[in-house]
């Protein structure tokens, strides 16, 4: 499930009382300019600075350290809806005792519990908080607008890509070819880092440093134009590290700023939300609001007042329920979705060993039947390598394939190439030489089963073995029951297949994974009509529940 929420935590060098000086004036900036409420009387305990908006603010002093923290809530009086906002500045009394954390959360609470929230953007509070003081993620600074990277700076982001402590994402923008990189920055990557400050790390990498950053990081460059989300924990020296690094290419920003913008976001966001909060942050107390003391009014009156305090109170505590529920389903279904994936894992290891160990009786057998008949240097002889290099040979090569047909769109499949990572292409040519081998089955009737069967009982005589952990025959009940999500999955066929020349393709094969684009195959067999499987497509993972 896409993240609602809005979660910034970050540090700062300065003590614990300069930055909360520090909030505090930002915060009354915040609330009386930005949004123009009565701060004129602020203090401890419930403010009711506006209609339907309250502000609460604790802090305490102690040996375990010193805390302030602001509650903002505003109900809309039109349909009741909640914008609950916090700022937490705490000391950190741990191995820092010099450092300060800052914590801002933004959530939405429905008035009908079965709505669901609206996403909460970068809030204002965030920005200005950023721009007043120095903060760090690990040895990075944070800032609400991206800094370019020259070549003096390269060794100091590899750094910072490297480091341990850093919880936030690194965000890298490339400007392309004949770009100035002030216009593309202003005109390209501004926009798209819109909803980061205070999620990531955004940098800029200048023309003449791009070529120095990714001889560097040789297996994890980016250029053309292309973002790079660079998560926690980047090991520079080990290839397989990069599908851990989401890729979004010059095209996809361009084709649509606003949702590139929504993608960039994303997992940062989701990423924030996840991490277990810093030990100090962590410890603080539950905010607990309580009615203000009795005033000098008739008693009836002192009496209504505190019942619309308790009415508000215990609204607040239905709303924190609805939302903890809501924070459990997403984790159940995120257990779901590990387990699933395990499962999967689990069971394409096993079905690659059995094949493994199969193709090695096959070699050994074919060795000494070549050396019997006197053939040695044939036996020691390496296969020639065949496989095509990117996905627009793929589609140049289908004619390969007596028993496929592609119908879908080769605007989408070429479009991997500039996102392809790992070995995306050569598990595409495998898994198409393997339907291959099972459309020919299909057609005469010897195949036993579905595509899923014949790769989990895979013929003797058969030369192209594919996981049957990747394939799947069905999609799930949700997918199926929703008209946008079919019309993804429905593909052209011939009219000999259907006679509205277009279907909705189920079975499909995992090509990879380890990125936002995690490309799919889709497929239909129709062997016993037409005597062929049609490709429907092969492209960028459509739209279900994970995406």
């Amino acid at each position: 499930m896409e993240p609602r929420n809005y979660r910034m935590v970050v540090s700062t060098a300065q003590d614990f009382v300069t930055t909360s000086a520090e909030a505090d004036r930002q915060l009354h900036h915040w609330l009386g300019v930005m949004k123009r409420y009565d701060t004129s009387a602020l203090d401890k305990g419930r403010n009711e600075i506006a209609d339907g908006v309250t502000l609460d603010h604790d802090a305490a002093a102690g040996r375990h350290g010193s805390y302030s923290r602001w509650r903002l809530r505003e109900t809309r009086p039109d349909n009741q809806d909640t914008w609950q906002s916090t700022l937490v500045v705490r000391s950190d009394n741990g191995k820092d005792s010099r450092r300060t954390w800052l914590q801002v959360d933004i959530e939405h609470h429905p008035a009908d519990a079965r709505l669901r929230p609206t996403r909460a953007n970068t809030p204002g509070i965030a920005r200005l908080l950023l721009d007043s003081l120095p903060t760090q993620d690990g040895l990075a600074d944070v800032t609400s607008e991206p800094k370019f990277i020259e070549p003096d700076d390269v060794e100091e982001v590899i750094e910072e890509l490297c480091d341990q402590e850093r919880r936030l994402p690194i965000v890298v923008a490339s400007t392309p070819y004949g770009k100035k990189v002030d216009t593309w920055t202003d005109q390209v990557v501004v926009p798209a880092f819109r909803n980061l400050p205070g999620l990531a790390v955004m940098y800029v990498l200048t023309p003449e440093a791009q070529t120095l950053f990714n001889t560097k990081l040789d297996y994890h460059p980016v250029f053309g134009g292309g973002i790079r989300t660079y998560l926690p924990g980047v090991d520079p020296a080990w290839q397989p590290d990069a599908q851990r690094h989401l890729v979004m290419s010059r095209p996809k920003i361009e084709a649509n700023p606003r949702r590139a913008a929504a993608i960039l976001a994303s997992l940062p966001q989701r990423l924030a939300l996840r991490l277990p909060l810093p030990a100090p942050l962590d410890t603080l107390p539950v905010q607990r609001t309580r009615p203000r003391p009795a005033g000098q009014d008739s008693g009836l009156n002192d009496l209504r007042a505190e019942n619309r305090t308790l009415t508000s109170m215990l609204a607040e505590a239905e709303q924190r329920e609805n939302a903890n529920g809501d924070v459990l389903r997403v984790l159940r279904e995120q257990l779901q979705i590990a387990e699933d994936l395990e499962f999967e894992q689990a069971a394409e290891n096993q079905d690659l060993y059995a094949k493994l160990k199969h193709a090695e009786r096959q070699v050994r057998a074919l060795h000494v039947q070549l050396e019997r008949a006197g053939q040695h240097a044939h036996a020691l002889a390496e296969a020639p390598a065949d496989a095509p290099d990117t996905f627009a040979r793929i589609l140049e090569r289908m004619g390969e394939f007596p028993h496929l047909r592609f119908t879908g769109d080769k605007r989408k499949t070429k479009e991997l190439d500039a996102q392809s990572i790992g070995n995306w292409v050569e598990v595409a040519w495998d898994a198409l030489c393997a339907l291959d081998a099972y459309a020919a089955a299909s057609a005469s009737g010897t195949a036993g089963g579905d595509f899923r069967y014949w790769c989990a009982h895979l013929p003797d005589d058969c030369a192209h073995p594919f996981p049957a952990g990747k394939v799947k025959m069905k999609e799930s009940k949700t997918v199926g029951n929703r008209d946008d999500w079919r019309r993804e999955r429905t593909f052209p066929v011939p009219e000999a297949v259907d006679p509205s020349r277009k279907l909705f393709m189920e079975a499909h094969l995992r090509i990879g994974g380890g990125n936002m684009v995690s490309p799919r195959l889709y497929f239909y067999d129709d062997g016993p009509n037409t005597g062929l499987v049609y490709v429907g497509y092969l492209g960028p993972h459509p739209t279900n529940t994970k995406t």
